[in-house]
């Protein structure tokens, strides 16, 4: 009787829940998440997501079931209080293994433009027009004009506040890198093994 060979079954893609993704193809992601599952989430149904639902309840995601949060440019949009809740909410939908990845602007430097009354110079140019320190700091004006209220910022961070916010929800590791104008952090729910493959994971995030 001749045998049935049996193909295994295809490893498990990894999963990236995007929190405040915005419409899709609007993240710009780093090249380690190019075969990765992407499930977005966002509170405008306008970006239609595939999660309708506010950051700081994620309770339609059960527990541990994502290897990685990104979290870019949208924690900002809640008040401090409300960061919190995030966060733990990223922490609880991680896997044991998995990281959290926060961007925001940072407000230390930013601050040089108001130091030197420039608060409406813009500061360099996006898709969406130029940017200046006041939408830097209080959400991009264009889009508050046209009456997308929920574009507003209700909070910011320096460095010290956002390791703090981090270290507050319970990762084991928290690294932080300043990029132009941003701040990057990344938190890991379980301390990478060695100083390798935290370089690693860093240098595959682009951070």
């Amino acid at each position: 009787m001749e045998e049935t060979a049996i193909e295994p079954p295809p490893p498990r893609r990894k999963l990236l829940v995007n929190l405040g993704s915005g419409p899709k193809g609007l993240s710009k992601l780093p090249a380690v998440f190019a075969e990765w599952r992407e499930f977005r989430v966002d509170a405008d149904p306008a970006a239609a997501p595939d999660l309708l639902a506010d950051m700081t309840d994620l309770s339609a995601i059960r527990s541990g079931s994502a290897d990685a949060v990104w979290m870019a440019h949208c924690v900002e949009h809640l008040y401090l209080h409300e960061v919190d809740r995030a966060l733990a909410e990223a922490h609880r939908i991680l896997a044991d293994d998995g990281f959290l990845c926060v961007i925001v602007p940072d407000l230390q430097a930013i601050a040089e433009y108001l130091a030197t009354d420039r608060l409406l110079e813009p500061i360099y140019h996006s898709p969406a027009g130029p940017i200046s320190a006041h939408d830097m700091i209080f959400g991009h004006g264009r889009d508050l004009a046209l009456g997308h209220a929920g574009m507003a910022h209700k909070c910011g961070f320096t460095a010290s506040v956002m390791l703090q916010k981090l270290k507050d929800v319970s990762f084991a590791e928290t690294i932080l890198r300043r990029r132009p104008r941003e701040l990057a952090a990344l938190g890991c729910k379980r301390a990478p093994a060695d100083i390798a493959q935290r370089q690693a994971l860093l240098a595959a995030l682009e951070l």
